[in-house]
């Protein structure tokens, strides 16, 4: 009898060891491992930059309160501020942390210029961010909330994609507008460059914050550092995580010296937040990210799996009915069964997760190599080939 509680549904495989695009199981067999942790491992597994940065700071120090200076941190805040719209940085330990520290800044914001009554958060109606109490009534989501009430106040959905709508539930309680560029658990719905340069002009015009979730489609897996930059829009506040840390716990809220100052002293903390480890991988991560041809690589290998993954729909109407995506964020949307499809899969070693929508998500690592596509095109059509046209 595991003592593990049943709040995951657990597939009954294990693993020893990994490396790169691979996962060996405790009973010997390789997977390919398109899934990385739901985009976490950036660089794969068992990347030896990593190893060796963990190790190095291993022998130094590994944590200290945040009542002191952290030079690892200061360094990664500044290579974040460097490479994006921000110009300060808190550090923490998850998306779902980030995700509500986020939540925080805009409300303490607005509170901290005399309009107190601007407290209120717009999201889409049934997105994902993060399973704490305020990001699951921030989902919309029935499905999340049932049997977590009484229900956390302050938000407001509109229609995906749907401008009228959006427009529609602002109020002058609004204090910001909050959604993933590219939405993940929701079924991989990349928002298009018009919506967001149309979202960003609403919050000008109503003089509310723009958040962008970054947590799933940022740090390069979009393909550009993060998924605003295809649009050219600037946000206010942008939480991050799993990539930053390529499978340690890192995340983080990046935001403008206007929205920041409102984040004095005592107003938001994190025991592990900046953690000396944490930023020393951290800072790893994107010394990789920005080398020469990285980013470029993404998008090259993105075009040409999203490409195989068309034709495949082509060969197989009656099995995929669209293919998503943006980067190394891609989904399969079925005709069939998710499950059962995710099942042959995982039968012929290629590890994938669901969304919403009956899409199959592929979240491969960044570095991942072109042979290691073809194989799992190879597979995914194998799997496709099982179904018979009806």
């Amino acid at each position: 009898m595991s003592h593990l509680a049943s709040n995951y549904k657990r597939r009954k495989i294990s693993f020893k060891k990994g490396k790169g695009s691979f996962l060996f199981s405790v009973d010997g067999k390789r997977y390919l491992d398109f899934l990385s942790g739901i985009a976490v491992n950036t660089l794969g597994h068992s990347n030896p930059r990593l190893i060796k940065a963990l190790n190095y700071q291993a022998k130094k120090v590994w944590h200290v309160s945040n009542s002191f200076q952290i030079p690892e941190g200061e360094n990664l805040a500044k290579k974040l501020a460097n490479r994006t719209f921000a110009d300060k940085v808190i550090f923490v330990n998850s998306g779902a942390e980030a995700n509500e520290t986020a939540i925080k800044i805009a409300r303490r914001y607005f509170f901290s210029i005399g309009k107190p009554y601007k407290n209120r958060i717009l999201c889409i109606k049934n997105s994902f961010h993060g399973r704490t109490l305020a990001n699951i009534f921030a989902s919309g989501s029935k499905k999340m909330t049932e049997g977590f009430g009484p229900k956390v106040s302050g938000f407001d959905h509109f229609k995906y994609g749907d401008i009228k709508s959006l427009k529609s539930k602002i109020t002058k309680k609004t204090a910001a507008i909050f959604f993933e560029t590219a939405m993940g658990e929701s079924g991989i719905k990349v928002h298009s460059k018009k919506f967001l340069r149309q979202v960003k002009k609403i919050c000008n015009d109503k003089k509310i914050l723009l958040i962008l979730d970054e947590v799933q489609c940022g740090i390069g897996r979009s393909g550009k550092f993060f998924a605003y930059e295809y649009a050219n829009v600037k946000p206010d506040i942008v939480p991050i995580a799993k990539g930053i840390g390529g499978g340690f716990p890192l995340g983080a809220v990046l935001m403008t010296k206007k929205v920041s100052i409102c984040m004095t002293p005592g107003t938001h903390g994190s025991t592990y937040g900046g953690n000396p480890l944490a930023m020393a991988i951290g800072n790893t991560i994107m010394d990789e990210i920005f080398k020469k041809g990285f980013l470029k690589n993404v998008r090259e290998n993105s075009k040409y799996f999203l490409g195989q993954l068309n034709n495949l729909k082509k060969k197989y109407p009656y099995v995929i009915k669209e293919i998503r995506g943006i980067g190394l964020l891609i989904g399969i949307q079925l005709k069939v069964e998710m499950g059962s499809f995710i099942d042959k899969l995982t039968k012929n070693k290629l590890l994938t997760i669901r969304a919403a929508e009956n899409v199959v998500r592929i979240l491969p690592p960044l570095n991942v190599k072109k042979k290691e596509i073809d194989l799992a095109l190879k597979i995914i059509d194998k799997v496709c080939s099982d179904y018979k046209l009806q």
